[in-house]
């Protein structure tokens, strides 16, 4: 940690900035998290747009759109198609449509992912993004955070750089997802999903840029180091999405709809809306290894 100014950088090195003829782009910081307008995403997503999408989110890491009256499954659906296929999370409810998971969250059931982490970094291919819409909120509350981790990378120490560039840590859905759950679920799910490990400053698979890839509910140990070692440099990587410069706040309306890039963010979803009623939906898109 450190006081002052960050180095805070929206493209990749080299890259340039993209130029939009069918999308608005109302920046929520300089460098990260903006809000998209100009189109209906109920009707059909040619290839101009799809490509203007693609850049948008590469460039941003998390934009949202607003107003999109009539927006159901099916239009999430092919939303998320612009990126790629979908990809169920396995704890999660499922909904009536085939890659659709619906997080219900009230009295009833309290929200907690009011943690900073990053979709399904526990499978050997991780998420590439998320596309989430609000079905209903809450009239004050139930707002979402997302923290640019190529922003956390950028600003270590280049001792920490040096430190980190060839580390690879575990991940592992057992010590969240498996509380939940008696030994026989928890064997019954680790047949199918063993543990995964990535490098702890990965490569995005698009831009290329580097990324710290480090959470606290999923990333377990780093290999080679003792589980002192391992221990206390997790709780310095993993601090970093907690620096509000890398930070962007969205507060959700109804119609309301945010796509991520879960390579280079993590997010939390503030649980203080508690016991009144939040209900979303979310496609995660599927992944390829990370190097």
């Amino acid at each position: 940690m450190h006081y002052g100014s960050r180095v805070l950088e929206r493209l990749a090195p080299g890259a340039e900035p993209s130029a939009y003829e069918r999308l608005e782009i109302d920046p929520l910081t300089p460098h990260f998290g903006a809000v998209l307008g100009g189109v209906d995403l109920t009707r059909p997503i040619d290839d101009e747009l799809a490509e203007e999408l693609r850049q948008a989110l590469l460039e941003w890491k998390v934009v949202f759109f607003r107003n999109q009256t009539g927006f159901t499954a099916e239009h999430q659906l092919a939303l998320s198609a612009v990126w790629g296929s979908p990809e169920p999370n396995p704890f999660f409810p499922k909904t009536e449509t085939a890659g659709v998971s619906r997080l219900a969250k009230d009295a009833k059931a309290a929200g907690n992912k009011n943690i900073w982490h990053s979709d399904h970094s526990f499978m050997a291919n991780p998420a590439l993004g998320s596309v989430l819409r609000a079905v209903e909120v809450p009239a004050a509350g139930g707002d979402t955070m997302w923290a640019d981790m190529a922003a956390a990378y950028d600003n270590l120490p280049e001792d920490m750089k040096e430190r980190i560039e060839h580390l690879t840590a575990v991940h592992d859905w057992e010590p969240s997802w498996g509380a939940l759950m008696n030994d026989e679920q928890k064997a019954a799910f680790r047949r199918k999903w063993p543990r995964a490990e990535h490098p702890v400053a990965v490569r995005h698979p698009r831009s290329g840029r580097r990324t710290l890839y480090v959470n606290e509910p999923f990333t377990t140990r780093i290999k080679g180091l003792s589980d002192a070692e391992s221990r206390e440099l997790l709780d310095i990587l993993v601090l970093q999405a907690r620096i509000p410069e890398y930070q962007v706040r969205f507060h959700w309306e109804p119609d309301s709809i945010a796509i991520w890039d879960n390579i280079a963010t993590q997010h939390y979803a503030i649980n203080d809306y508690y016991p009144r009623r939040r209900v979303m939906e979310r496609i995660a898109i599927a992944g390829v290894p990370l190097s």
